[in-house]
């Protein structure tokens, strides 16, 4: 059985939370993006796990935790990340997120600065308001209803017959994640499933596309460790969020990986672990000042800072 595939449960508020646990050394936290579950890390929680204590939960509404009618937003998810490392006796924790994931990454910084040494935002949502037309389809009002037809098993069958023409002319605009992401579209067959997405989704999303941002708080993680991977050929996010993530926060990394989609991390696995256990390594974890903290509120930085430019140095990118 490969390392980190078993699947761990927590009965936490009442609800069953899924996840993998993996390794010894210091924690890290993977947290997964919307209608995606923990497997989407299992390329490289082998190797991290060498090094690392690996926790990757399946979030509330997806893989295999519970789907309760309950809040999807961003907070309640943080809030939920904290419970379950409280409930691992996990106190402090290397945080890794995904699309979604790093959104959430960002907001358990934000709530929970004590507790998070570092943070990896991998293609992160909160940054700009772009964001694939699918799920700014999906965000719309009424769309519980297509998307329960577009669900339903004659309209799979037809994707599934489709799917070798849409491949070859450009996969609905998602290029080379199209595969991975049709993967993820069959596991919303089921209702629960598919009202969870949707609370997920329009928790932080609308016709116009995303509502939530980090910039206006992004200041408060000064002196964290934050690196920053995205993929050159994102559709589902677009590379020009990064240069504006790392922009707005001084001392990050940033590293453009060229051939990456929207998932670095499967597109080339090697160079993430690798760029990941550099990071790790060559950062001392952050120790949380409330001082410091309030003095930074105290300032309004948000309000005062300029609007970060697309560009800014120390970027790494190619092949």
């Amino acid at each position: 059985m490969m390392p980190g595939s078993l699947i761990r449960f927590r009965d936490i508020h009442g609800y069953w939370r899924a996840f993998r646990m993996v390794g010894s050394g210091p924690p890290v936290l993977l947290i997964h993006g919307i209608g995606d579950n923990s497997g989407t890390w299992l390329d490289v929680i082998p190797r991290l796990a060498e090094n690392h204590t690996v926790i990757a939960p399946d979030l509330l509404g997806h893989g295999e935790s519970a789907k309760p009618r309950a809040d999807y937003g961003i907070a309640a998810y943080a809030c939920g990340m904290r419970d379950l490392l409280s409930v691992l006796d996990v106190d402090r924790v290397s945080v890794i997120g995904h699309s979604l994931g790093g959104g959430i990454a960002m907001q358990f910084a934000y709530q929970f600065p004590e507790r998070c040494e570092r943070l990896v935002l991998v293609a992160s949502g909160g940054i700009g308001r772009e964001v694939h037309p699918i799920l700014r389809a999906a965000a719309a009002p009424g769309a519980e209803v297509g998307l329960a037809l577009a669900t339903s098993a004659p309209a799979r069958t037809a994707v599934r017959l489709a799917a070798p023409v849409l491949r070859l002319t450009g996969g609905l605009f998602l290029g080379t994640d199209f595969d991975y992401m049709l993967r993820r579209y069959r596991g919303l067959r089921s209702t629960t499933a598919r009202q969870a997405f949707l609370r997920t989704l329009r928790a932080g999303v609308d016709i116009r596309g995303q509502v939530i941002t980090m910039l206006d708080r992004c200041y408060l993680a000064e002196g964290m460790p934050i690196l920053i991977v995205w993929g050159a050929e994102d559709h589902v996010i677009p590379v020009r969020h990064a240069r504006v993530a790392h922009a707005a926060m001084p001392g990050s990394i940033l590293e453009v990986f060229g051939r990456s989609g929207h998932f670095p991390h499967h597109d080339e696995p090697d160079r993430f672990v690798t760029t990941v256990e550099r990071f790790l390594d060559s950062t001392d974890p952050a120790l949380h000042d409330p001082a410091k903290w309030r003095r930074l509120l105290r300032a309004g930085r948000a309000q005062d800072r300029k609007k970060p430019k697309d560009t800014a140095p120390h970027v790494s990118s190619g092949a």
